[in-house]
């Protein structure tokens, strides 16, 4: 019975001490890492499946403290969930904030760098919506659990075509031609024009210098839309959790 009790102590001792290491190094990781689960519930389900595998690979484990584990586990994930639920400024330690990738069409690099996510990154995910032009979004963030949530820019015009009976036009796509200073050329051939073309429009937008511009896009009426390095994310919606 003592025997017995060391071991269920030293159990519970490990998943006290272990958890809080897994949740700082998950953080560290960033959003990516953590797939679709909130970060703790994500920690949790990770420690599960690491005992339970233990102890089935393992014939030596003894099974008693394995299910003195998982209960351990399961009483702290309740007992977080409630400390969450009442204090929110410890809901904040154990989570991610909301965080806003895309301003009026804009990529804002600064956010993307801190949450480690990359240009490509943030195209899937917007293909992953129906959404193949960034011009069309008004906002988007990257939400605690490492989804996209965006909201596209009101239309110009009320009435919509149907009500007009216009004949619907193709979906609105555009390609990037610019990343992070570096230009595709086979783009531009794709829609026949040079890069001497490409300053010139970005002349127009006062843009002088590849080397400033985060993204840049064409579509098929080829009109140019620029995200630079340093886009200003001073007037961002307050959203937090």
């Amino acid at each position: 019975m003592a025997e017995f009790l060391k071991d269920a102590a030293l159990v519970l001792f490990r998943i006290v001490t272990i958890l809080p290491l897994l949740l700082l190094i998950t953080l560290f990781m960033g959003k990516r890492a953590i797939g679709e689960l909130p970060v703790f519930d994500f920690l949790i389900v990770l420690t599960i499946g690491a005992v339970v595998g233990a102890d089935i690979a393992d014939p030596g484990i003894d099974h008693l403290p394995t299910a003195v584990a998982i209960i351990g586990i399961a009483l702290l994930q309740r007992l977080v969930a409630r400390w969450k639920l009442s204090s929110r400024k410890f809901g904040k330690l154990v989570t991610f904030e909301p965080t806003v990738v895309i301003q009026n069409g804009k990529l804002l690099r600064g956010n993307m760098k801190k949450i480690h996510y990359s240009i490509d990154n943030i195209l899937q995910m917007l293909r992953e919506k129906d959404v193949f032009d960034i011009s069309e979004v008004e906002t988007a963030v990257i939400e605690a659990n490492g989804s996209l949530s965006l909201l596209k820019k009101p239309q110009k015009s009320v009435v919509t075509r149907e009500d007009m009976a216009i004949p619907k036009q193709a979906a609105s796509i555009a390609y990037p031609v610019v990343i992070e200073g570096t230009v595709y050329h086979s783009v531009l051939e794709q829609f026949h024009v040079d890069q001497n073309w490409l300053l010139n429009q970005l002349s127009a937008q006062n843009i002088h210098g590849l080397d400033t511009i985060f993204l840049a896009t064409i579509d098929h009426q080829l009109r140019l839309h620029v995200s630079l390095k340093d886009e200003s994310s001073d007037d961002l919606p307050p959203i937090h959790h």
